[in-house]
């Protein structure tokens, strides 16, 4: 018996923490008998996170060779998610590299959550073009209309050699996500 009560306090204790549950049906655990009858199960409606996704367009910062910075009108993706009880506010999702050696494109591939915190995971490019002795920033966003949420970036490609890029995380490729990080819900995707 207590193999089967513990589990279901402890999944009833873990989902509690981020979602709204409400409770339908009665609730009766089965008697302890050498005769036992059926007890009834509670049934759970579970409210996590509306997560809605659209387009918005945005004045944004463009990088061009090293410190000039153009703004142009482009679609900025727009995510919003609605928790229960929780209070939203429009952010912006960054994610940005400085390179050299040649031009590098970056964009926003996949977002995941887990709980209270975002992965905001974004894929590096090198392209051809040579910079010569310049450095170059890239960078890509998207809108998140959400409560406060930790957000943790990952970058997927080769980290560039440069100590700017020391603030994100840097994985190979995909597949040598942290496993926290793979398991997380994919809430967006490009």
């Amino acid at each position: 018996m207590k193999r089967f009560i513990v589990p279901i306090l402890a999944l009833t204790l873990i989902t509690a923490t981020s979602c709204n549950i409400d409770k339908k049906g009665k609730t009766e655990l089965p008697e302890v008998d050498v005769d036992v009858e059926e007890g009834n199960l509670p049934e759970f409606d579970v409210n996590w996170a509306d997560v809605d996704v659209s387009t918005a367009t945005k004045t944004v910062e463009v990088p061009k060779v090293v410190v000039v910075m153009e703004e142009e009108k482009v679609e900025v993706p727009t995510i919003n998610v609605d928790m229960p009880n929780e209070e939203e506010y429009e952010q912006e999702l960054i994610v940005d590299a400085e390179v050299e050696g040649v031009e590098h494109d970056i964009e926003i591939k996949e977002i995941r959550a887990t709980n209270n915190r975002l992965y905001v995971i974004a894929a590096l490019e090198e392209l051809t073009t040579s910079l010569g002795d310049k450095k170059m920033r890239v960078q890509d966003q998207v809108t998140l209309n959400a409560p406060d949420l930790d957000v943790k970036y990952i970058i997927v490609g080769k980290k560039p050699n440069r100590i700017y890029n020391n603030r994100n995380m840097y994985v190979a490729t995909m597949n040598d996500l942290p496993a926290n990080v793979k398991d997380a819900e994919v809430i967006y995707n490009r």
